[in-house]
């Protein structure tokens, strides 16, 4: 196993992100914006990365977050956009700049208020096979 491919994938999900219609005019992090950022935006989070090597090669299988982060009122926009990404991302063929994505696939999303019910997040969580 090697965490050799994260970045790879990484940059593949963001280049993904960045080139669906629907993400128009939405800011795409892969950290909390300075001054913790206002509006709408999605940041590429935190990953957990597990072997998954066999005896016909080294694999890993990274679990990674998408979040929408909104100040708009309710739900709703942030629900839209999570929508937009996660039908970006399922069964994408995202080509990496190191290894193969043998699968891609929603796992979960946890929808919640944050700092006194005037910021919405939605933590999109994703599995990733991939080869090295």
């Amino acid at each position: 196993m090697s965490y050799g491919v994260a970045a790879a994938l990484q940059a593949a999900v963001y280049q993904r992100l960045v080139g669906t219609a629907g993400m128009a005019g939405v800011a795409l992090h892969d950290a909390v914006p300075a001054g913790g950022g206002t509006g709408t935006y999605v940041l590429i989070g935190p990953e957990d990365v597990v072997d998954q090597s066999d005896k016909t090669g080294g694999g890993a299988e990274h679990r990674f977050t998408v979040s929408v982060i909104s100040d708009a009122e309710g739900f709703q926009a942030a629900k839209v956009l999570g929508g937009v990404i996660s039908d970006a991302l399922v069964d994408a063929a995202l080509v990496l700049a190191r290894g193969r994505l043998v699968g891609l696939r929603f796992v979960k999303a946890v929808a919640k208020r944050r700092d006194a019910g005037a910021v919405r997040r939605i933590d999109l969580t994703f599995r990733a096979r991939v080869e090295d």
